[in-house]
């Protein structure tokens, strides 16, 4: 009997290629599958790429962590003459540091200094900014693992700020509340504050101790004063450790001819009597104006408490060293002896070797007759005291640094 039921169909087996004895099933469509997958391993390295130039795509600071081993301080007004000078003494010291400066009255050539001396990465950090911001400031602190901040930013001119008041009670009281409300709201509890003997005012006994009442009689030492108040009224609800440090007149260079005093020209009239000698005796200037000569002194000049910029940052350090949680160290820094005017001027002649003329004018306003320190404390608390007191040698070395430096950190060629 015949079967007309056809077969079923079977399914096609894939097409084949015979070449040279082996067969490629669908060639077609696997190499189209390995172009799709190169297309995207490159694309995904394309963005990888591109993600890595992006600014916010980096590899974490080591600013922005902290490390064991590693204190990380903030040096606000870094830039500058007692500023730079504390940087180095820190990094000579192996703490970690990052400068916020604006340069209204730092050197940038400072910082420079201190970078190529400092190359190695987290050791050293420049960031330009002003501390009147406060969202900046607080960008800054969220950035950065700070460990303890050295508060150094300070407009710093008596008779300045006799005619300019405001300015200092913002550079100084203002930025100073920007400063603190920024460390408590980032957990950094560790304050080192420069202040002055200006708080002081003109004490009625000498010498100055840290009991001694303050009556501040110029805007200078009412901003200070006030930003100290502020610092210890926050304080007694606070277990930051605070060491506020109230010194005298600050002279010298770093021995080692590293770093020096370069004001800025246009504020000569207001600087420190050291600038304004070493300016004369180099005939920037036609001589030295000497502010006062009928104060009850024994040669009617100010007496002032000359001491040396080595020596304050070391006190810096050992405050840093000897702060305590919950505790607030108040010191004075000088070396208990009180030099006139006419002696500084005698002495800057000597250690310069150029006549300096010397022309006398009338007291200046906010001016006080006589100020030095009692340092008592300060030695028997934090085995700290002054070294370099001789006035002559210290001022010898500064004028060493002012002879290779004519134009600041603009240049560093020898001329005389």
């Amino acid at each position: 009997m015949l079967n007309f039921n056809k077969p079923r169909s079977q399914p096609r087996p894939p097409r084949s290629y015979a070449l040279g004895g082996v067969d490629h099933a669908e060639p077609i469509k696997k190499k189209g599958f390995v172009r799709k997958i190169v297309f995207a391993l490159g694309l995904v390295a394309l963005c990888i790429f591109m993600l890595k130039q992006s600014p916010t795509f980096k590899s974490p600071s080591p600013f922005s962590r902290r490390e064991t081993g590693v204190t990380h301080v903030l040096v606000t007004g870094g830039a500058g003459y007692i500023g730079s000078h504390a940087t180095l003494r820190l990094l000579k010291d192996s703490f970690r540091v990052t400068i916020v400066d604006n340069l209204s009255r730092g050197n940038i050539g400072a910082v420079k200094v201190l970078q190529d001396l400092f190359p190695e990465p987290g050791r050293l950090q420049f960031i330009y900014a002003d501390l009147g911001d406060a969202k900046v400031v607080n960008k800054i602190f969220s950035e950065n693992a700070f460990d303890a901040v050295m508060h150094f930013a300070a407009v710093a001119y008596v008779g300045e700020s006799t005619l300019d008041p405001l300015k200092y009670y913002h550079n100084i009281t203002s930025n100073t509340l920007v400063v603190l409300e920024a460390m408590a709201a980032h957990n950094v509890n560790t304050l080192i504050y420069s202040s002055t003997c200006a708080t002081y005012g003109e004490p009625e006994k000498m010498p100055i101790t840290e009991e001694t009442p303050q009556h501040p009689i110029n805007p200078y030492g009412k901003a200070k004063k006030m930003s100290e108040d502020i610092i210890q009224d926050f304080h007694k609800n606070s277990d930051m450790a605070v060491m506020i440090l109230r010194y005298f007149n600050v002279i010298g260079s770093d021995p080692d001819g590293t770093l020096g005093e370069a004001p800025r020209p246009e504020l000569r009239e207001h600087g420190r009597i050291s600038g304004a000698c070493f300016d004369a005796a180099r005939g920037i200037t036609k001589g030295l104006k000497v502010r006062g000569t009928d104060y009850k002194t024994s040669d009617g000049t100010c007496i002032r408490d000359y001491i040396d910029v080595t020596d304050l940052v070391d006190a810096h350090v050992k405050a840093l060293e000897n702060a305590k949680p919950g505790h607030v160290g108040i010191y004075n820094v000088g070396t208990g002896k009180g030099r006139s005017v006419k002696e500084f001027v005698e002495a800057c002649e000597k250690a310069t070797g150029a006549s300096i003329k010397v022309e006398y004018l009338p007291r200046r306003p906010g001016d006080y007759a006589e100020v030095f320190s009692d340092p008592s404390k300060i030695r028997l608390e934090l085995n700290w005291s002054a070294q370099f007191t001789d006035l002559e040698k210290s001022l010898q070395v500064a004028w060493k640094w002012q002879k290779s430096h004519h134009n600041g950190y603009g240049s560093t060629e020898a001329s005389i």
